[in-house]
């Protein structure tokens, strides 16, 4: 449903790379592209050869989550036959950032059927290069894989690596929790797409053995509740997330679920099933579940994963603080993280607030990854051209990507010059490879502490 805009093994080399010209539609003219094949199982997916990578989009890793699926957890999809993977696919349904402000905002179709995947890639050879697959930000509500500001072709292009970026369910549609239902399937959506990754990468030039987790804000945090599980990845790099912070008791969630179900005029799941889904979307500004929130007390976001007991423990203070030791780790955080936020700025109590979220325990996880005899490195992003926003949350983006054009107009750039922005990349994104590839991003380990001015 439109919203509007905003298994098996792979083959030998010889089996798997192949092209054919394909059209497509460029400003109303038609352009000739090369189209890539990677095969595994009884798959074709076809891809289309850029300047600098070979990109394969809105590849389905689980069954479209709508009808009688919607609220539950992801079923897996066995790919057959032909797949088109040319053209971009939609993100899941939901309302503008609340961080538009900061970052702008982008334009992209929308669709309760997101779970899918983005791949680039030089090559779908058998060359078994290191994988990074990214979870997006948004405070569980709003962002997706699949938009140029993520667009993983630079990092392809000077890093010899593959880069995956998924969807996963965002808002109620992902994170709604209600008496007796079932919770997180935002973060199973996560781990279903790196189960995936880790089962059919080879045929994309990938290997499995070397897997290493990227996210930023709520995909940060996502990636700590992974690791409280049974990841089946090795590295991670975490970005401003809160790292336990956003957690809720199953019975804070039950209670915003019994708000948030009567803002939608119904009383179970299976009638909130019947509803369109703008209805959800709206419900998310119904006053009712707005009180709800604020008498939690808490400060967190709307939505969130919940300790729920089956997911996620009940209890998961011993849990989180394992997690660190299973990873090797390149964690960190932005000087000015809270100006980003509604109602907040650059004074030293939203400094303060914004350490105690994001860089204290930042610094405790990789502390807690270096006792257990793991690799761990910290950061900081210091670099704030705007008065106003300062070294906010997520300004680090546009660099460790190399995607600055991506956020052209983005407030919280205003006041960059190009030789900023070329500098930045230059030491942002080579260090964030050399960690993808196993190895140090190109300083001390933890508790030292290297900081982008």
């Amino acid at each position: 449903m439109n919203v509007g805009h905003r298994d098996g093994h792979a083959k030998r080399a010889w089996d798997i790379v192949w092209a054919w010209p394909a059209l497509t539609i460029v400003k109303g003219e038609f352009k000739v592209q090369d189209s890539v094949i990677a095969t595994f199982g009884t798959a074709t997916v076809r891809g289309v050869k850029q300047a600098a990578a070979c990109r394969f989009s809105a590849i389905p890793y689980a069954e479209p989550p709508v009808g009688a699926r919607r609220f539950l957890p992801p079923v897996p999809r066995a790919l057959q036959g032909n797949v088109d993977a040319t053209r971009p696919g939609p993100v899941a349904p939901q309302l503008p950032s609340r961080l538009a402000d900061a970052m702008g905002d982008f334009d992209a179709v929308q669709s309760e059927d997101c779970l899918h995947l983005t791949i680039w890639t030089p090559a779908p050879d058998t060359a078994r290069r290191p994988v990074v697959i990214w979870l997006h930000g948004g405070a569980w509500q709003s962002g997706g894989g699949a938009i140029d500001w993520y667009d993983g072709s630079r990092l392809v292009s000077e890093g010899d690596v593959v880069v995956v970026n998924i969807n996963y369910r965002l808002a109620a549609l992902g994170w709604l929790c209600v008496p007796g239902e079932p919770a997180n399937v935002g973060l199973l959506d996560c781990e279903a797409a790196i189960d995936w990754v880790a089962d059919h990468i080879t045929a994309f030039g990938g290997d499995p053995a070397r897997i290493t987790v990227m996210g930023q804000s709520a995909g940060g945090s996502n990636i700590a509740s992974l690791l409280t599980r049974q990841p089946r990845f090795h590295r991670a790099i975490i970005q401003s997330g809160s790292m336990g912070r956003g957690y809720r008791t199953r019975a804070q969630a039950d209670t915003l679920g019994l708000a948030f179900l009567k803002a939608l005029g119904v009383t179970s799941l299976d009638e909130a099933r019947a509803l369109p889904v703008q209805a959800l979307l709206d419900a998310q500004r119904d006053s009712g579940v707005m009180a709800a929130l604020a008498q939690e007390g808490s400060g967190r976001s709307l939505f969130c994963a919940v300790l729920d007991g089956t997911v996620l423990p009940l209890a998961i203070d011993a849990d989180l603080a394992a997690a660190p030791g299973k990873v090797d780790l390149l964690i960190g955080s932005t000087e000015d993280e809270m100006a980003a936020f509604p109602g907040l700025g650059r004074d030293a109590d939203s400094r303060a607030y914004g350490d105690r979220i994001f860089a204290a325990p930042a610094a405790a996880w990789a502390q807690a990854a270096r006792a257990a005899g793991r690799n761990a490195w910290r950061y900081q992003f210091a670099f704030g051209p705007s008065e106003r926003f300062g070294a906010c949350h997520c300004i680090e983006l546009p660099f460790m990507f190399g995607n600055v054009d991506a956020y052209a107009g983005a407030p919280m750039l205003e006041g960059m010059t190009a030789a900023d922005a070329d500098r930045l990349v230059a030491q942002m994104l080579p260090a964030w490879l050399r960690f993808i590839r196993g190895d140090s991003p190109g300083w001390a380990q933890a508790p030292a502490l290297q900081t982008f001015t």
